[in-house]
C-alpha cells in the first residue's frame, strides 16, 4: 500500500484589509486529505463552499486543490473576490510551486491541496489581494514541505512575539534574570508614580505588594494594568490556605503570578499551583520564615514556577549576634544552587530551568552581584526603586548589574522571518 503524506503549512502575507492568510494541508489521495477533498465538494456548507482551484475558467492547477473560504461569503462582492483574484492567485502560486520544484513532479497525481483562504470583507484591491494570496500560497507550500517551524524556531519566538491581530502581550518568564520591584507601600498614587517612571525594558517585573494588596485588594491589580498593559505582575497574596479561591481572584484582576507562603500546608501549596497553572499563571512559593525551604519544595505534589528566597524586612532590619545582616543574607542564598539542583531533572526541553529562584530581602546594587553569581533568576527590590528620589535611575542602576542587559523593544511585532539559524543553544 503506498504511503499516506500529509504535510501542514501556513502563511500571512500582506497588511491592512488587502492582507492574505492561507492555511492548507498537502497529502496523499489514498488518506484524510482525499476523503476531506471529496466531502468538501459533495457536502458545501451554505457561505463557505469550497471552489476548485483555477488558474482560469476551465484551466484547473495541479496538484489539483480546493479553496474554502474562512470568511462567510455574503454577498456577490465577496464571492467575486474568491472565485476572482483570490482563485487566480492559489491556482498559479500551486503551479509556480510546481515549476519550481518545490512541489515534486512525480507527485502531482498522488496529491490534493486543501486551502482555506482568508478576505477581509472589505478589501478593495484586486491585486493586493492577488498578489498576497499569491504570495501566501507559495509560502504556505514550501513551509509545509519542509517541515517549518523546527521546534527550535518555536521555543525561540513563542514568548518574544506579539500577535499582530490579537494586539495583546500577555509576559513570561523566558529570559533570566529579571529585576521585579516590589511595590510594597499602601499608597496607590505613589505606586502608580514609580511605575510610569520606570524605563522600557522586558527585565522589568512588577509586584503588587501584600501590604498594597491588604489597603486596596486585588482590583489594585487592574490600575497598575492600565499603566502597564505589557508588564509582568505579581500578586504577593502570600496565601496560606483556600489558595484556589485567592488564585482566581488575582487572575481575574488580569495578574500574571500570585504568591502563596511557604509556611502553608503542603495540601494548600499543590491546590494553589496546580489552580495557577491551570489558568495559564505562574506560582510563586515564598520561603521567608520556613525552616527547611528544600524540605518543604520536596514534598510538594506540584511543582512551582518561581521559588522565593526571602528574608523579612523585620529581620533585615535587626542584628542578631556577631553576625552582620549581609553574612545572614549570604548564607540564606546559599540555598539557591541546592534549589536548582532539587528541580534539575525538571528542565524544559528547551534546556531553560523549570523552576526559577528569586531572592528577596535588602538587594541593592552591592549585593546582587552575588545573588547572580549564586543563579538567582529574579531580584526582588524594594525600596532602593520604590523609594529612590530618581526612581529610573535607581533601575537603570539596578539593570546594570544583570548579565547581557539590554533594553527591548515592547512594541515590536514578530510576523514572519522564516528564520533557519536558531539553534538550540542561542536562546537569548
Amino acid at each position: 500500500m503506498p504511503k499516506i503524506e500529509y504535510y501542514v503549512g501556513e502563511a500571512l502575507v500582506g497588511e491592512g484589509v488587502n492582507l492574505a492568510h492561507i492555511d492548507l494541508v498537502i497529502g496523499s489521495k489514498n488518506g484524510p486529505i482525499g476523503i476531506s477533498f471529496a466531502n468538501a465538494i459533495g457536502t458545501p456548507s451554505k457561505g463557505h463552499g469550497g471552489l476548485l482551484a483555477g488558474i482560469r475558467p476551465n484551466l484547473l492547477t495541479r496538484p489539483y486543490a480546493i479553496i474554502v473560504p474562512k470568511v462567510t461569503v455574503a454577498k456577490m462582492d465577496d464571492a467575486n473576490k474568491i472565485f476572482g483574484p483570490a482563485q487566480a492567485a492559489v491556482a498559479k502560486g500551486i503551479a509556480d510551486a510546481v515549476e519550481e520544484g518545490i512541489i515534486p513532479m512525480n507527485k502531482i497525481d498522488d496529491w490534493l491541496i486543501i486551502a482555506t483562504v482568508y478576505i477581509h470583507p472589505e478589501a478593495t484591491d484586486y491585486r493586493k489581494i492577488y498578489q498576497y494570496n499569491y504570495g501566501a500560497t507559495k509560502l504556505a507550500i514550501q513551509r509545509a514541505i519542509r517541515g517549518y517551524p523546527p521546534i527550535e524556531k518555536i521555543f525561540y519566538d513563542k514568548d518574544r512575539a506579539k500577535h499582530p491581530v490579537a494586539g495583546i502581550r500577555v509576559p513570561r518568564l523566558w529570559r533570566p534574570p529579571y529585576i521585579q520591584v516590589a511595590l510594597d507601600h499602601p499608597a496607590l498614587e505613589k505606586q502608580m508614580k514609580v511605575v510610569n517612571q520606570l524605563p522600557k525594558s522586558d527585565r522589568i517585573l512588577l509586584e503588587v505588594g501584600t501590604p498594597f494588596l491588604k489597603k486596596y485588594g486585588v482590583e489594585s491589580i487592574k490600575k497598575i494594568r492600565e499603566i502597564a498593559k505589557d508588564k509582568f505582575i505579581v500578586a504577593d497574596l502570600k496565601t496560606l490556605d483556600v489558595g484556589k479561591l485567592e488564585v482566581d481572584f488575582a487572575f481575574d484582576a488580569t495578574a500574571d503570578a500570585v504568591v502563596a507562603s511557604g509556611l502553608a500546608s503542603t495540601a494548600s501549596l499543590d491546590k494553589f499551583i496546580l489552580e495557577a497553572q491551570r489558568l495559564g499563571i505562574h506560582a510563586f512559593v515564598d520561603t521567608m520564615e520556613v525552616t527547611n525551604p528544600i524540605e518543604k519544595l520536596s514534598s510538594l505534589m506540584q511543582t512551582p514556577d518561581v521559588v522565593i528566597i526571602h528574608r523579612a524586612i523585620d529581620v533585615e532590619q535587626s542584628t542578631e549576634g556577631d553576625q552582620s545582616p549581609d553574612a545572614k543574607q549570604r548564607q540564606r542564598w546559599a540555598l539557591i544552587p541546592k534549589i536548582k539542583e532539587l528541580y534539575a531533572d525538571k528542565k524544559k526541553l528547551s534546556g531553560r530551568d523549570r523552576v526559577l529562584v528569586a531572592v528577596a530581602g535588602g538587594i541593592e546594587p552591592s549585593t546582587a552581584a552575588y545573588a547572580l553569581e549564586q543563579g538567582a533568576d529574579i531580584l526582588i527590590v524594594g525600596r532602593f526603586i520604590a523609594s529612590a528620589k530618581d526612581v529610573e535611575f535607581a533601575m537603570r542602576r539596578m539593570l546594570s548589574v544583570l548579565p547581557g542587559y539590554q533594553d527591548i523593544n515592547l512594541k515590536r511585532i514578530h510576523s514572519e522571518d522564516d528564520d533557519d539559524t536558531v539553534k538550540k543553544a542561542t536562546w537569548d
